[in-house]
């Protein structure tokens, strides 16, 4: 496995509040976690490092090697409750992180599936030749009114509500997290990155990026596109490939 990321505070944005982190477990299994935090001064850097740290340190102490799908898929959904009912305790009892929250995607890839758990607007895509698939559904208003037929997939890019999600970690006590598993093969490489990128690339430059670029330098040539774009938010990019 090879894995590279990034994180950028954009060009407008003041402070970055967005976290990540990836690393490998035995057996040849990797892992990646990206959260979007939002609200007030520090509420969201503290928010996203909160959700982090601890699916990190799940993932980490609880993965054994050789385990089953059903169990990845447990421990994944357990590691983001867990996260949501810290975030919405300290939002609770400190009066300056009340309404904090953060997005997440959160996977494990093992043998030849990625297994995916997110709440939000954070996605992630696989790259496979000349195609890119996203995985995941944004929780937001703009796609439910996309999925209603209200918009357009292009209209939805620039509706002035577009940043405003359906699901967060901390909002409420509970959280509905939505899981996907897709097959990875050969060079295949799993994108999972924050709408800073989404909402300055569309998916045609990110293609173009793989076909002109090196691995180790798309978080780089992404985030940098993004910045030129406009760079109005934080960017995050964590790349996979076997």
């Amino acid at each position: 496995m090879k894995i590279v990321s990034k994180s950028d505070v954009g060009r407008v944005r003041r402070s970055n509040q967005d976290s990540y982190a990836a690393g490998e477990l035995p057996g040849g299994v990797s892992w990646a976690v990206v959260c979007d935090g939002m609200g007030g001064a520090n509420g969201g850097n503290i928010a996203s490092a909160t959700a982090v740290k601890m699916i990190s340190e799940t993932i980490s102490s609880s993965y054994r090697e050789g385990m089953g799908a059903n169990s990845i898929r447990t421990m994944l959904q357990s590691a983001v409750y867990a996260a949501n009912v810290s975030i919405f305790d300290m939002a609770k009892s400190v009066e300056s992180l009340a309404g904090m929250g953060t997005t997440v995607v959160a996977a494990v890839l093992s043998g030849d599936c990625a297994h995916i758990v997110h709440a939000g607007d954070s996605r992630a895509y696989r790259i496979r030749g000349e195609e890119i698939t996203q995985i995941t559904k944004d929780h937001s208003i703009v796609q439910n009114m996309v999925e209603s037929g209200q918009l357009t997939a292009d209209e939805a890019r620039y509706h002035p509500r577009k940043n405003v999600i359906t699901r967060a970690l901390g909002v409420e006590e509970t959280l509905e997290v939505e899981y996907d598993e897709i097959e990875l093969a050969g060079e295949d490489v799993l994108l999972i990155c924050t709408d800073g990128l989404t909402n300055y690339l569309d998916t045609e430059d990110i293609l173009q990026i793989i076909r002109e670029h090196s691995f180790y330098d798309y978080p780089e040539t992404m985030i940098a596109q993004a910045n030129e774009n406009g760079g109005g938010d934080n960017i995050t990019v964590v790349v996979i490939t076997q």
